[in-house]
């Protein structure tokens, strides 16, 4: 009886708040247990973050260090940091709460390319802030060696902590771009050829990407970055190109079928 009353099968809107509870929760649940392992591996972390400010005092003489200002901010850094660490190591888990949700909405087509999209932008993104943390340390002593000789440089550890987050985003998000431009393609949005036509937009794109990730004076860091963002553009057009190739084949073929299921030959008598 339920069956024809909802043939399509379709949620309630009660149904999909419930739903999103039940996503919520539990991505809530595994960002609580990813906190908890963060906060175990604080000192780590920010042994690992202070370290290039600790090896420019001691090799260059440069007077800095990171300071706490009151007497919470060293919990309220503790806290922010095992936050950031539980996010980011169970980013898997809740970016699948968040694609269960929406999946039934989808056609089988598009979720099949979801699910690509997100099994492919997952490693381009942390091969992003992995690539910003290898470059970070030189970011630091670039911007700490326009300290005037006889300062002190006293670093806040809460902006501190902000900056090497944003940095760690960009460059992850740079990394994700090309994933995006791909799945434009399947869904039809742009074409291989619009891609690697607009390359002077992309090159420009990407050098703005670069100017403002790198939070230095110094090219080099800016030209490490572009050279894998360009590397990824034209990669995700020839992937483009061979995807809109394979199409066009699908739809030649199918159409050579139509004209032989149409065609019946003469009867001779």
């Amino acid at each position: 009886m339920a069956s024809r009353r909802n043939p399509e099968k379709r949620m309630k809107l009660s149904g999909h708040f419930r739903e999103l509870r039940k996503r919520l929760f539990r991505s809530g649940i595994a960002i609580m247990l990813g906190t908890i392992a963060g906060w175990l591996l604080f000192d780590y972390v920010f042994a690992e973050l202070q370290k290039p400010i600790l090896e420019l005092a001691k090799d260059e003489h440069v007077n800095a260090q990171i300071n706490f200002g009151s007497v919470v901010s060293a919990f309220d850094l503790h806290m922010q940091i095992s936050f950031f660490i539980g996010v980011f190591i169970t980013s898997p888990i809740w970016l699948y709460q968040i694609w269960a949700f929406l999946a039934p909405a989808l056609k089988k087509r598009e979720r099949k390319y979801t699910v690509l999209f997100a099994i492919t932008s997952t490693p381009l993104f942390l091969a992003g802030a992995f690539f910003g943390w290898w470059l970070f340390p030189g970011f630091v002593k670039s911007l700490l060696s326009f300290t005037p000789a006889g300062s002190a440089n006293v670093i806040n550890a809460a902006e501190y902590v902000l900056f090497t987050v944003r940095v760690f985003l960009v460059f992850g998000m740079a990394f994700v771009l090309p994933a995006i431009l791909v799945l434009l393609n399947s869904i039809g949005a742009i074409t291989g050829k619009s891609i690697l036509k607009g390359w002077r937009l992309a090159i420009f794109i990407i050098s703005l990407i670069g100017a403002l990730a790198t939070p230095v004076s110094d090219p080099m860091s800016m030209f490490l970055l572009m050279i894998p963002l360009i590397a990824l553009y034209y990669l995700s057009a020839g992937l483009a190109l061979a995807n809109d190739k394979r199409k066009a084949l699908r739809q030649k073929t199918a159409g050579s079928d139509d004209i032989v299921a149409d065609y019946v030959p003469e009867q001779i008598d």
